[in-house]
């Protein structure tokens, strides 16, 4: 009996109150990468709908912020609120994103290159999505 191994699609959000950044994975590769920024303006569930139809996605992965001890905080609340709304599009994970904005944006200094707010929030997502994909998919 042979077994098919099917790969999956992961979308990540790194849910904001202005701005989601997003990233994509295939677990096959499990390489995050940095997709897009969308602004919170009232689209964003419908955008995001698209998104996950068109990529085939599999499983969204909200990044879950904690303060410095490791504790939820209102920005937490309102991802897990955020996350309810994404629940009949495909399978709702949560990750921790402790640090990864930090980390973004000392990813993109180094490149010297220039960047604006929306390019750390969906090297943000990126940095979530890895950290899920080797918690997750390690081979």
């Amino acid at each position: 009996m042979e077994v098919t191994i099917r790969n999956h699609q992961l979308l990540c959000l790194d849910v904001g109150e202005r701005r989601i950044g997003v990233a994509l994975a295939d677990t096959a590769v499990r390489i995050a990468i940095p997709y897009d920024t969308f602004d919170v303006d009232g689209t964003e569930i419908t955008t995001i709908a698209e998104l996950v139809v068109r990529e085939k996605i599999d499983t969204i992965v909200v990044g879950y912020p904690r303060n410095q001890q490791g504790q939820a905080t209102a920005q937490s609340a309102h991802s897990e609120a955020f996350a309810k709304l994404l629940s009949d599009m495909a399978t709702v994970v949560f990750q921790d994103e402790s640090l990864t904005s930090v980390m973004a944006e000392n990813r993109l200094q180094a490149r010297k290159k220039s960047y604006q707010k929306g390019d750390i929030d969906k090297e943000a997502a990126a940095i979530i999505l890895q950290d899920y994909l080797e918690e997750h998919y390690a081979a």
